[in-house]
């Protein structure tokens, strides 16, 4: 007797799969699972089946007023089955964020902001007392399985003064943890250059709004990918989407697709009004703009499943396979036509179109709420 028998579905390949989950785990997984006896079936009808989707740039601590939601509306409500906050809480108060997540639907991690504060307000790296190693140590060894990553913001709204003297204390706090996590670093509008924070960053370090529209971001005034960053993507950092209102532009993307700067990962940087009002909406959304760039359904499945689940060293997520937690996202591609929004207003027009249908948390079903 298994808990959940998820039947008559496909992989992104078109590949009949069905699965079982237990105990909040998956127990089988094959293209027909014969003689199950199950408390509870879940019939796909021939729906597409992936490892649960990860969000891993969100920002979703309910208490704050610049960047907030409940990680339920960014997370199951819309397919996705995990988020990762990205440094919306530093030390004063991720306890507190991490109360408020234990009763979610969606499992919810956290990366520390470098800031004690997190974002009380835009410039909360401006003042660099705020930067204190023995309250960011403490908070990190209290909630080692909620803490994920360290989270950066280098731009000059953050820094004000500052340029790179928080990314510098970041790689150290980095260095001095007993294990180590990753640094997601937010890029703007400038000072801090572009390129002197990428030359601070290492291997396994993220970059989000890698495809940003902004003159400090990654191409030329001649629509070329910069030298610089071609070093940094060799070197070992991730790139990561991070659409955010502020933070994806079709061109730059574009331009990035051809000539192969492709991203590991793919998130949204969603909160509650860009929920609402756009331009990212949700997860499903995000991954239309980035298949009208080219990218393939196989390919986009794996930048929020197995890529962000590496990231964050997440070993028990983002793959089918026996043992790993029984995250699934069930939806369905369908031709039909609609407009899309960068961050810098551009539009161009879809015919494929993802709607999730399912979000299966350790092996609970929650439908997907519909879109009005």
């Amino acid at each position: 007797m298994v808990d959940l028998y998820v039947k008559n579905g496909h992989d992104v390949n078109g590949t009949p799969l069905e699965i079982t989950i237990t105990d909040g785990k998956i127990a089988a997984v094959g293209t027909e699972l014969l003689g199950i006896e199950a408390k509870q079936i879940l019939d796909l009808n021939g729906s597409i089946v992936s490892a649960g989707w990860i969000d891993d740039h969100t920002h979703c601590y309910e208490k704050l007023t610049l960047y907030y939601d409940d990680p339920d509306k960014d997370g199951v409500a819309t397919g996705v089955t995990t988020v990762i906050d990205a440094g919306s809480t530093g030390a004063d108060n991720i306890g507190d964020f991490y109360e408020i997540t234990r009763t979610k639907k969606t499992n919810v991690y956290a990366m520390i902001n470098i800031s004690r504060t997190g974002i009380l307000a835009q410039d909360e790296l401006g003042d660099m007392s705020r930067v204190q190693w023995d309250v960011f140590q403490a908070a990190v060894e209290q909630y080692p399985d909620f803490i994920v990553g360290i989270k950066a913001r280098e731009s000059h709204s953050v820094v004000v003064d500052n340029d790179v003297k928080p990314l510098e204390m970041a790689k150290r706090y980095q260095a001095k943890l007993a294990e180590q996590l990753p640094i997601m670093v937010h890029v703007g509008a400038n000072p801090p250059e572009l390129a002197d924070v990428l030359a601070l960053m290492t291997s396994g370090d993220i970059l989000t709004h890698a495809y940003n529209g902004k003159p400090n971001g990654m191409l030329t005034a001649n629509g070329e990918v910069k030298d610089f960053v071609w070093d940094a993507y060799r070197r070992g950092i991730c790139f990561d989407v991070g659409h955010g209102t502020d933070s994806f532009n079709f061109q730059t993307a574009e331009v990035a697709f051809k000539a192969g700067l492709t991203p590991k990962s793919i998130s949204t940087d969603i909160y509650h009004r860009n929920r609402e009002n756009g331009p990212v909406y949700d997860m499903a959304t995000t991954l239309e703009k980035m298949m009208l760039l080219g990218y393939d359904l196989p390919t986009v499945i794996k930048m929020v499943t197995e890529a962000p689940a590496a990231n964050f060293n997440l070993s028990h997520k983002g793959q089918l396979k026996v043992g790993y937690d029984g995250d699934l996202t069930v939806f369905n591609l369908e031709n039909q036509a609609k407009e899309l929004t960068d961050s810098n207003g551009n539009q161009r027009t879809t015919t494929t179109s993802l709607r999730p249908e399912y979000a299966v948390v350790a092996g609970k079903v929650y439908e997907v709420e519909e879109k009005s």
